[in-house]
């Protein structure tokens, strides 16, 4: 399975089979998290076998969630973009091995800050084998998120389609993408609209659009 097409098989699972993740699975998570780590300067981390990673009202919603990203890093808004652009590309690539994530950006255990060396935690993301493979989530239109000075060309109509397909906080949905000639603007068009959320976008913008057609 390529990323583009974990994109769109991707969906939101909060209920978990509670089967532990190989040794080998491990290690090409830890793998793709050093790259990233590496790449954008942050101190995301794997957490295994630990039900520590959600709050009261989270696990009344969960089940068999042991394994989970710790989304850590130094800095503000732009650390935190960062890191939704790393989260993404995690949770496409585990669901490239066969497994589920839930993206959690609210209803954490703020305790799993221990696992951050002093870093911020912005949220974590629950991954694992899933009790189903969910549903795709309610979502807006290409016109209602998007508009090009012209013709739109098919590299950024892809690109809209995938940015549809990007979990964002309470699927809000709150971002505008303008497109002019090979340019792209992401607009916030909700005050639900994270910093993360705008990394989740652009990273699933992105794969849609092909980086090598465009510059945001």
């Amino acid at each position: 399975m390529t990323m583009t097409e974990a994109m769109r098989e991707r969906h939101t699972v909060r209920k978990y089979t509670g089967k532990a993740l190989s040794q080998e699975i491990i290690e090409k998570l830890n793998a793709r998290i050093d790259e990233n780590n590496s790449r954008f300067g942050l101190e995301v981390k794997l957490i295994t076998d630990s039900a520590d990673g959600l709050n009261l009202f989270a696990k009344l919603a969960a089940k068999g969630v042991k394994n989970y990203f710790v989304l850590a890093a130094d800095g503000g808004e732009e650390a935190a973009e960062k890191l939704g652009y790393s989260s993404s590309d995690l949770m496409l690539f585990a669901q490239t091995l066969g497994l589920n994530t839930w993206y959690i950006g609210g209803t954490f255990n703020h305790g799993v800050a221990k696992y951050a060396d002093g870093k911020k935690v912005i949220g974590i993301v629950a991954v694992g084998f899933g009790e189903t493979n969910g549903i795709p989530h309610k979502s807006k239109s290409a016109e209602q998120v998007s508009h090009y000075d012209g013709e739109a060309p098919d590299w950024f109509k892809n690109g809209v389609e995938s940015a549809l397909l990007a979990p964002t906080a309470v699927n809000c949905q709150g971002f505008r993408l303008i497109g002019n000639g090979n340019s792209v603007k992401l607009e916030k068009n909700s005050v639900m609209f994270t910093p993360a959320d705008r990394g989740i976008v652009k990273h699933h913008f992105e794969l849609g659009a092909g980086k090598e057609n465009f510059h945001w």
